[in-house]
């Protein structure tokens, strides 16, 4: 499948910007059944002084707000061909260690609501486990658009019941670790079967599994990844694979418009 995609994000200031720097994670890259047939970011309003790959081996843009500028806008546009992998990534590449993601973050702490999640569950550390886990995490904890706050930690959402693709993602993170087994968190691309105009990128989880190497759980959907997700940045959690990232200063009374446009070829 082709997927054409088209990702805007507009910032608004009602007095100007004195200074401002943003890291950007919007770009796809290619993996065996991930074809980048060509992608590009135009920015309006500031500069690119240069892109990096990190330690995740995501893709990374730094840009500079022009001093006294009132808006900005960054458009990321392409095209990605994807094959059916039933969600399995594949083996682990350096340089960062397998270990490193069993490692806790401030969203991913197992505390007792993780723990006790996890033993109620009763989710083993295998492939059929693990999806034991994706589902009752996602009977567990309700989908609800608008229902958390982008701060929330796993622990949040098991006590309020309720979140979005972020929170299933932390939570099902912070049980696989708990079981022993690297997780960490991807940000990305979705088609929808209803309607091209999203406002947001999606999340899912990756869980590294003996003899496959990594496998997705999209716990949201209840599913692991097929050719309707692009795979974009990954992480211990949602700030090392956030799209956006930055401080700013001056611009008082910021507005944000993001449209996101994600169709088959």
């Amino acid at each position: 499948m082709r997927l054409k995609i088209e990702h805007q994000t507009i910032y608004s200031f009602e007095t100007p910007i004195s200074y401002g720097l943003q890291q950007l994670r919007k770009t796809p890259k290619s993996v065996r059944f991930q074809h980048v047939l060509h992608w590009q970011t135009v920015v309006d309003g500031g500069v690119k002084e240069l892109s990096f790959e990190d330690h995740h081996h995501n893709v990374v843009e730094l840009l500079s707000f022009e001093p006294g500028t009132r808006k900005l806008s960054v458009t990321s546009r392409g095209e990605v061909e994807l094959s059916d992998d039933s969600g399995i990534v594949g083996p682990h590449r350096g340089p960062v260690p397998l270990w490193l993601y069993l490692r806790e973050t401030p969203r991913t702490l197992a505390r007792s609501g993780v723990r006790a999640l996890t033993r109620d569950i009763g989710a083993g550390p295998d492939l059929a486990g693990l999806h034991d886990l994706s589902a009752g995490i996602r009977e567990r904890i309700t989908f609800e658009i608008g229902a958390s706050e982008p701060s929330w930690s796993a622990e949040d959402a098991i006590e309020a019941g309720r979140g979005v693709c972020q929170d299933h993602t932390h939570v099902f993170i912070a049980c696989a670790r708990r079981l022993g087994v690297p997780a960490r968190y991807v940000s990305g691309y979705l088609m929808l079967d209803q309607q091209t105009a999203q406002d947001a990128m999606h999340a899912w989880a990756e869980a590294y599994v003996e003899g496959l190497g990594w496998v997705g759980f999209d716990v949201s959907n209840g599913q692991s990844p097929d050719t309707r997700y692009v795979r974009i940045a990954t992480g211990l959690d949602y700030r090392e694979a956030a799209p956006v990232s930055g401080r700013y200063a001056g611009g008082m009374g910021e507005s944000l418009s993001v449209r996101i446009d994600v169709a088959q070829q």
